[in-house]
């Protein structure tokens, strides 16, 4: 798969942001607890560099709690305050204002020595499409400030949110950058939902999702969909050509379409509708804890150690 998505006005959102940057005194970055990495634009990164920094791991909850912890401590390695949470139950919302305080400690220090009180702190929201900047916000100020949708490109334009005396913030739109230079990213990225899926081969993208599935988390599959049966090739090239590659993760799929009744015409098993329902499967949360990635430093041995103590704990 080549996955490119830069929609022409995430180029105007780049440019606001720019400018608003320069007014602000910290960057809270959103990011998707599955992908932490892969789910950070490397061009906030540049426009931030001189501002405190924020990261939050949002949708936890989706993601292995051992590899958030992993997670966590790698980013505080790198000098961020980090805290995980999950924006739609409030979890870990707490911990923000004092990871905010923390993170503006230097400001606010210089701010006491020049005799300045009660000058609130003023905070960019940003993040990549999809990541629950605006259900973050929402949830933190409690109450309805920022559109949300499950969807990327839903919030348009930056918006101040005064949410108390202490801190004001700025929700700005999704944006990615113009090229993925790894595919792997541009892929991880299509799996959580932050590339349109207009844009997309699902069938293919379902593909290589169950591929990393099956190396990773077989059980889940297994548990979710049962055992699946040889791939019935006759079909595959009507239906797929060119996918041939694939004939163990078709047989998944198949296996999916079995389950969950995704049938066409004549019997035929309806991959379309199959890998919509699957991949929804997988955003939703219902094929359980899943992280994609892993921090830079761990080795193989660290992973199986990890992902066996993910098994024991969510067992």
């Amino acid at each position: 798969m080549n996955i490119q998505w830069y929609p022409g006005h995430m180029t105007k959102a780049r440019r606001a942001m720019e400018e608003d940057i320069k007014r602000v005194d910290l960057v809270i970055e959103v990011t998707d607890a599955r992908i932490p990495y892969s789910s950070r634009n490397p061009d906030i990164d540049q426009m931030g560099k001189n501002k405190a920094r924020l990261i939050l791991l949002n949708k936890a909850d989706l993601a292995d709690e051992v590899w958030n912890e992993a997670w966590t401590g790698w980013f505080k390695g790198q000098g961020y305050q980090v805290v995980k949470i999950n924006s739609r139950t409030g979890a870990g919302l707490k911990q923000i204002q004092a990871a905010v305080q923390e993170a503006c400690r230097e400001k606010l220090e210089r701010d006491r020595k020049r005799g300045i009180q009660n000058r609130p702190i003023r905070a960019m929201v940003a993040g990549i499409p999809n990541v629950g900047k605006s259900t973050f916000i929402n949830a933190f100020a409690g109450k309805a400030c920022a559109k949300t949708g499950n969807k990327p490109g839903v919030t348009k334009g930056n918006q101040w949110i005064r949410l108390n005396k202490n801190l004001e913030l700025l929700d700005t739109p999704g944006i990615l950058w113009p090229r993925f230079d790894d595919q792997e990213v541009g892929k991880r990225l299509a799996f959580i939902g932050s590339i349109n899926d207009e844009i997309l081969n699902r069938e293919e993208l379902a593909l290589e999702f169950i591929g990393f599935m099956m190396r990773q988390y077989p059980e889940a599959l297994r548990e979710r969909y049962g055992e699946p049966e040889a791939a019935e090739k006759e079909n595959e090239q009507e239906e797929m050509p060119g996918l041939n590659r694939y004939e163990k993760e078709l047989a998944v799929l198949q296996q999916i379409a079995r389950v969950r009744g995704c049938l066409a015409k004549g019997n035929q098993y309806d991959l379309s509708r199959a890998a919509n329902l699957f991949l929804d499967d997988y955003r939703s949360g219902r094929l359980g804890r899943m992280t994609l990635e892993f921090p830079p430093e761990t080795g193989a041995k660290q992973k199986t150690e990890k992902k066996q103590a993910a098994g024991k704990e969510q067992a």
